[in-house]
């Protein structure tokens, strides 16, 4: 597709001009004699740029960029001047338009500018493009309910996404905790701004702080230059902290007062940064359980908790099962580039009857193995019944849980220093060796003493 580009003046020979030179570099040129004749054409015709002489009678280059800037997806405004006007066109540049050219025309500089104004157009359709996308997989007609359990979360999210208070989401690992946040964002009037997640379980203490709020050059070894943090990025828009009880005590009570202040401060700064985020909280805790022995400050769960929304294990909404089933079965086809059409019914009892530990994430991920390894139109029951299979015995417990007990810290520990020694004491490793993630290994190798082998680099712990 050509590029469309619409030359605006009340100069009959400028506009011919300027449409022999783009017509020449194979673009499609529209004119328009005046301001208001070009907001006639582009509502017919949108075009990708404006090109738009800034003195005209009647509505001039400045009213014309005003108006376009009310338009959901303005086209990059290029401003044409003379010499003695240059000013303006530097201010119209500051209130929004993308370039400005001075008379008499130079062929290059407009060719240059009109280029650099199409790249800037197709960077805008596909942002548009990809917002349009979340918006469309995250709104709430996306999310499966025929339970009645399912239908009321929904119902709820929906009461509550307009609003700006903090939702905590709570429930089993895999319910879908994230897909819940993100729908409530982009169902929200903070949609077109920045979500951003971040697993607290993930993190090691000391790096907390400069995650959340960033920090200054020098404050501490390492920071070399200024970093914004979370709650910078994420200004106007929503911050998502995922694992909330694995907060350290003395973040929470941090995180608390950036609630109360609605500011924060980088780790060594002195200026402090006024923040408008939404926090959605999730986890898997019993976090009451958790303030009566101290490890959560209770101020701050009633903070983060003005609405709690608890999302049922799959095995309460098996309801949902075959709607789910269909989702995972057309994205994983899609994926793979398979063509499975059908579930059959011993296929679709065995997912029913299947208890589900790791809920949702564990439905998809068998769907997704099932139509991988499978080799017809069909799933059958004995595919579904071999990854079910797969999965218990990927699952099975290498021991048995002693009668008196086990001192669980000390398993972890010793478990951490085998997967070192198996691997040289190489931490990025040993932490696949476990199957974790690499900063959770870091975080937990620091809280049990231990260090890389001299080897690689490290002391030996």
């Amino acid at each position: 597709m050509k590029p469309v580009i619409l030359v605006v003046d009340d100069e009959p020979l400028q506009r011919g001009i300027l449409q022999t030179i783009l017509d020449g570099e194979g673009y499609e040129t529209l004119t328009a004699a005046s301001g208001s004749e070009a907001l006639a054409t582009i509502r017919k015709v949108p075009p990708d740029v404006v090109v738009s002489d800034l003195k005209m009678a009647g509505m001039d280059g400045i009213e014309l960029l005003n108006a376009l800037l009310q338009t959901p997806l303005p086209p990059p405004m290029i401003i044409v001047t003379a010499h003695g006007t240059i000013d303006s066109a530097v201010e119209a540049v500051k209130q929004g338009a993308f370039d400005y050219l001075t008379k008499p025309l130079d062929k290059q500089k407009i060719l240059m500018a009109v280029r650099k104004a199409c790249e800037r157009a197709e960077i805008l359709k596909e942002n548009a493009r990809l917002k349009k996308e979340l918006f469309d997989r995250f709104r709430m007609e996306g999310i499966i309910a025929r339970s009645s359990r399912m239908r009321e979360t929904v119902e709820l999210l929906k009461r509550v996404a307009d609003s700006p208070a903090t939702v905590m989401v709570l429930g089993e690992s895999g319910t879908g905790k994230e897909l819940v946040a993100r729908a409530i964002h982009y169902n929200s009037p903070r949609r077109t701004k920045p979500f951003t997640a971040i697993n607290c379980a993930a993190i090691p203490e000391t790096l907390f702080e400069s995650e959340l709020f960033g920090h200054e050059p020098g404050a501490f070894t390492g920071a070399t230059s200024r970093r914004a943090g979370l709650f910078e990025i994420s200004n106007g828009g929503t911050l998502f902290l995922d694992e909330i009880g694995e907060l350290p005590l003395p973040m929470q009570s941090k995180l608390l007062r950036v609630l109360q202040d609605r500011e924060v401060r980088r780790v060594g700064g002195k200026e402090t940064i006024r923040v408008d985020v939404r926090i959605i909280s999730a986890t898997n805790k019993d976090l009451e359980t958790e303030m009566e022995r101290g490890g959560f400050r209770e101020d701050l769960f009633y903070r983060l908790s003005v609405v709690n929304i608890e999302l049922p294990p799959l095995r309460e909404r098996t309801e949902d099962i075959p709607a789910l089933v269909e989702h995972f079965v057309q994205k994983f086809n899609a994926e793979f580039h398979r063509d499975v059409r059908e579930v059959d019914d011993e296929a679709m009892a065995a997912l029913q009857a299947h208890p589900w530990p790791g809920n949702v994430r564990q439905l998809s991920s068998v769907i997704e193995r099932a139509v991988l390894l499978g080799d017809g139109n069909v799933l059958t029951g004995a595919a579904i019944h071999r990854q079910l299979h797969a999965r218990k015995s990927a699952n099975r417990s290498p021991f048995d849980l002693p009668e008196e007990g086990l001192d669980f810290e000390q398993l972890e520990r010793d478990l951490i220093q085998k997967a070192l020694n198996r691997t040289g004491g190489v931490a990025t490793k040993a932490a696949k060796l476990l199957r974790m993630n690499y900063k959770a290994f870091l975080y937990r190798m620091e809280k049990f003493g231990l260090r890389e082998t001299p080897e690689n680099g490290g002391e030996a712990g």
